[in-house]
């Protein structure tokens, strides 16, 4: 099988699908199907990446394996060992729970992660600070999405993200499950441990004993019991103004604003203060996505 080309390979064939994938659901099925293709089992997270590694010799992923290794061999991981004791329980999956996922998963730690939705569908553009860009270039970000932080301003799409951490929890491990609501914590009794109370009640998740949670579902999501402290910046009023990309030669030599452009570019907005009178912002103008002003009150 390693001497077929790479287009009747089909291990190499599903982890291109794999890479590939635009979609949450398309993401996870592929996924499977690799997995059931190189009889791997997900659920082993031991040993799940490593035998991936073995099972699938295949250039394309190799490229990916040496960025993970690298990362993971940092002391702090201590090969996989650090925290191979604990079960963690993640609640949400937007960029900061799967990438919290792939930390724990790192650290050597069982994870789950849980999400009420199905689908990733949040475009809002992230402006990514440059230490930011670095994590993800060295975790391979731009296997999963070629175009990564190709351009001159370092933006990217929520629904985008989180496609290239899922791949790559997927790939170490961490279980992802989607369509499933988290109704509360349930305690330890007797030789249980701590669940989560789950809908649908029959899911597999219902079951998992975990002595870490972590909630990253935003304020709406925090446990009975737990405080939750929020700060609230000025209140503004948010203008967003839709404009059809026709693709012309004017419209390619428009500059980009990325969201942090009054921190770099003070002389613009402190002119256009005295000009209009407010503070304003403008969060963003690329090619694709609508621009939004923000104007304190």
């Amino acid at each position: 099988m390693a001497n077929e080309p790479d287009s009747v390979n089909p291990s190499h064939a599903l982890f291109d699908r794999f890479v590939q994938a635009q979609t949450c659901k398309e993401t996870q099925q592929n996924f499977i199907e690799l997995c059931r293709h190189l009889k791997v089992e997900p659920r082993d997270y031991k040993h799940f990446y490593s035998k991936l590694k073995d099972r699938l010799n295949y250039w394309k992923a190799k490229d990916l394996w040496q960025k993970i290794d690298k990362r993971a061999a940092h002391p702090d991981y201590e090969q996989g060992q650090a925290c191979h004791q604990n079960k963690c329980l993640v609640l949400g999956a937007g960029p900061c729970g799967l990438r919290t996922a792939i930390e724990l998963a790192l650290l050597g730690t069982q994870v789950v992660v849980l999400d009420k939705r199905v689908s990733f569908m949040r475009n809002n553009v992230l402006h990514l600070w440059p230490y930011t860009i670095r994590d993800l270039l060295n975790l391979g970000a731009k296997k999963f999405y070629g175009r990564f932080c190709s351009g001159s301003i370092h933006h990217i799409s929520i629904r985008q993200l989180q496609l290239i951490l899922l791949k790559l929890a997927l790939i170490l491990g961490v279980e992802v499950h989607t369509g499933v609501t988290f109704e509360g914590l349930l305690e330890p009794a007797g030789s249980t441990g701590w669940r989560a109370q789950v809908s649908p009640g029959s899911h597999t998740a219902a079951a998992f004993e975990f002595d870490v949670f972590i909630s990253a579902g935003g304020g709406r999501y925090v446990p009975d019991g737990f405080k939750i402290k929020e700060l609230r910046g000025k209140l503004a009023i948010g203008i967003t103004a839709n404009f059809v990309n026709r693709r012309t030669k004017q419209e390619a030599q428009v500059q980009e604003i990325s969201g942090v452009a009054r921190i770099y570019n003070q002389k613009f907005f402190q002119e256009l203060h005295s000009e209009i009178g407010t503070d304003s912002q403008l969060l963003h103008l690329t090619e694709n996505i609508p621009s939004t002003v923000f104007i304190q009150k």
